[in-house]
Formats: structure tokens, sequence, C-alpha cells
């Protein structure tokens, strides 16, 4: 198993519209795809308080590619973003990571 760790930071007063498009369109959009997440993360205490973060699981590299490009090129979650984006922008910046448990992790 990889893990993808992503962190969302949004524009100020946008978090609640994220959250919002998160729990009403994409994770139903995901599980179409077999896109399994592994937790979701708003800071309570910490450097942004407009910031989610989430784990992804995979199962290999070419599964990520495969499934995360028939994603994002899906029709339902382009008219989830554009239709949560409206009213202008609610993500700041995106980053992402890839990482692999090491031998002693309790998450395998």
């Amino acid at each position: 198993m990889i893990y993808e760790l992503r962190v969302y930071d949004c524009l100020p007063g946008k978090l609640p519209a994220l959250l919002q498009r998160f729990s009403d369109h994409t994770l139903g959009i995901w599980d179409s795809h077999g896109i399994r997440q592994a937790g979701f993360f708003t800071t309570v205490i910490g450097e942004n308080s407009n910031r989610l973060t989430y784990f992804l699981a995979w199962q290999s590299l070419a599964e990520r590619e495969a499934k995360w490009a028939a994603f994002v090129a899906d029709p339902a979650w382009h008219k989830a973003r554009d239709d949560s984006e409206r009213h202008g922008p609610i993500i700041a910046s995106i980053g992402s990571q890839l990482l692999a448990p090491t031998g002693f992790s309790s998450v395998k």
C-alpha cells in the first residue's frame, strides 16, 4: 500500500464550502471510481485553520494514476467543482505527497 497525503489550504472563510463539496459530491464520485479515503482532518490547533488534510489509500502507483485520471476527467466532478466555485475560488493551494509505510508502522 501507498498513501497519498493531500493538503488543501482554503481561502479565508471558504473551508465550509470545500467540506460540503467533499461530503455532498466528491466522496460519491470517488466511490464510483474505486478511490479509497483513509481519513479526513481539519486543523484544530496549528498554522492554518482554513486547511483540510486527508489521506487516500492506493494499492500501487499504477492504480493511483489510472483511478485519479478517471476521476479528474469525470464530468460529474467538473460540475461539482464548478458549482462550488460559482461565486469564486475556494482553494488557495493544494499539496500532495505519496508515502510508503515503514516496516514498523501500525498502518501497512
